[in-house]
């Protein structure tokens, strides 16, 4: 099969995809954050819209638009501080939370719904202009004009499910009873350092060259 003369690359992305997916970054932030303060589904829906946005960074590669939008320093920028305001709008919503809201015995709130998690992970991750530079150097590394489109798609596969398996597994660590019962404890503390970690990590999108 055609597929096979292209294991070393398959093998190569899939190494570079865990690494990517297990590196701290706003993704690891905004699962932790819907977890901790909305419960297991909603960090396991977020990851699952993580997992998606993957497959538009995919396909605007195959279309050759990613080297368009690297190279467009307006259409770059653009994209860069809508991710920025994102994040910081978040945080600022974490930050004005309403703290003295009591928790249930799973520790979360219930007010938010599946699909308002999956829009969270998915925007978190199709705006992150870093996801777009590392999109574009896997394929000015591992395809070219000859790759077929099959191979193209199974790396994409291998991203995607990489990215869902390692935030789902994040969810589902945060969400046990004795990690939430610690929550319940420092609550308040915890949701107004997110917040920050947010707004800082919004600022520093807006602010870097990448």
């Amino acid at each position: 099969m055609e597929v096979l003369n292209y294991l070393p690359q398959i093998i190569a992305v899939s190494t570079i995809a865990i690494f990517m997916a297990i590196s701290p970054g706003v993704d690891f932030v905004m699962v932790t954050r819907n977890t901790l303060l909305h419960g297991k589904k909603s960090g396991l829906y977020s990851a699952l819209g993580i997992s998606v946005a993957i497959w538009i960074h995919l396909l605007y590669c195959i279309a050759g638009l990613a080297i368009v939008i690297s190279n467009s320093i307006i259409l770059f920028s653009i994209i860069k501080y809508i991710a920025a305001a994102y994040l910081i709008y978040i945080g600022y919503k974490n930050l004005k939370s309403d703290s003295k809201l009591d928790l249930k015995i799973e520790g979360v709130k219930k007010d938010i719904s599946n699909f308002k998690s999956f829009k969270i992970g998915f925007f978190t991750n199709v705006l992150n202009p870093k996801a777009t530079i590392f999109f574009l150097s896997i394929f000015t590394q591992f395809v070219d004009v000859h790759t077929p489109i099959l191979v193209q798609l199974i790396y994409g596969v291998i991203i995607s499910t990489a990215h869902f398996i390692w935030f789902s597994l994040v969810s589902l660590f945060l969400s046990h009873p004795i990690i939430l019962n610690r929550f319940k404890s420092y609550k308040a503390k915890i949701e107004k350092a997110i917040g920050v970690i947010l707004i800082a990590l919004g600022i520093k999108v807006a602010s870097s060259n990448i």
